[in-house]
């Protein structure tokens, strides 16, 4: 019986850390981690540790160029103490009640947009072309349309309507024109979000409707409304996180004067005019939980009405059990 013959195997060379980079596998691998990695870093630099310096220095006196003293809490509870912070909190409430009223205004124009209307290219355009247009550009177009004597109160005077107050200085009305500007600025991405959700429903379920004749309120009520509540709900998160942190028009208008100062506006100006860092690091802090708290009310309420939409009936189990 002869011996097996000896086979040689070739071994394969020991790759430096060079050449395994320049192989197929190794530059997935660099290409894996570089577009994990770089992001994350990025996201880490310019996002979360500025947000966390910022709640460091919301417990200290302080300005931008030293650290004075540690005072705990008191910037927090001169949010709700100072007249301007708390002021300029209630001021709040004029832009979410706007807020609610572009979110009706976007889905009557988002509906009658969605179907078949002469010139409806036209208005969709004309609708969404004030979100094109730069926030600090619309305040100056505002500020000279509202000035007295100037484009408004020229329009109101050639339809016989003399007058007007002052639209910018008056505080009865001041703060109103300024949410209308808000809005006429900001009802395009609404428009836009709510048309998209509006023609991702089914057809089949306007065509039931119209066999069983349904007008367009019921349409509405029944069909749509329902099929686009997620993104309502999402508008109004936008919205109202909006409402609370309303800073261009207010600045660029009025500079904050007669009473139109936001929230933002007298954080802008504690930071950078008053050289309050600290306080102001506290202001933003504080508008951060309210936007969270607001958005986890919307989302229970939308949890609860979906429990009381298909939860079990129980129709007739009292009865019977009589």
């Amino acid at each position: 019986m002869g011996e097996p013959q000896a086979t040689a195997v070739a071994e394969r060379p020991k790759l430096t850390f060079i050449q395994k980079c320049k192989t197929r596998r190794g530059q997935q691998i660099i290409c894996t981690i570089a577009f994990l990695v770089i992001p994350l870093l990025l996201l880490f630099v310019f996002t979360y540790l500025p947000f966390f310096k910022m709640v460091q220095f919301s417990f200290y006196d302080r300005d931008y160029l030293k650290v004075r003293k540690f005072v705990g809490l008191k910037n927090y509870l001169d949010v709700f103490s100072r007249d301007d912070c708390f002021q300029a909190l209630k001021l709040s409430l004029y832009y979410m009640v706007g807020s609610a009223v572009q979110i009706a205004l976007a889905l009557l124009f988002a509906t009658i947009l969605s179907f078949k209307v002469r010139g409806s290219k036209f208005f969709r355009g004309a609708l969404y072309f004030p979100c094109l247009i730069c926030g600090i550009a619309v305040g100056f177009i505002f500020k000279f349309f509202l000035n007295p004597g100037f484009v408004l109160d020229t329009l109101l005077g050639w339809v016989g309507v003399t007058g007007t107050p002052n639209w910018l200085e008056t505080e009865v009305v001041n703060n109103i024109v300024l949410v209308a500007c808000s809005l006429w600025k900001y009802i395009g991405q609404n428009i836009v979000l709510f048309i998209g959700a509006i023609a991702s429903v089914d057809p089949v379920l306007y065509e039931a409707a119209d066999l069983d004749g349904a007008n367009a309120w019921q349409r509405f009520k029944s069909i749509i409304l329902p099929s686009i509540r997620t993104i309502v709900v999402l508008n109004l998160i936008l919205s109202v996180s909006g409402a609370l942190s309303a800073f261009e028009m207010p600045y660029v208008v009025t500079n904050g004067a007669f009473g139109t100062s936001t929230y933002f506006v007298v954080m802008n100006k504690l930071a950078h005019t008053d050289m309050k860092v600290g306080l102001a690091s506290a202001m933003a802090v504080v508008l951060l939980a309210l936007i969270l708290i607001v958005t986890v009310a919307q989302k229970l309420v939308e949890k609860y009405m979906d429990y009381l939409e298909n939860r079990p009936r129980d129709y007739g189990v009292k009865e019977a059990a009589e």
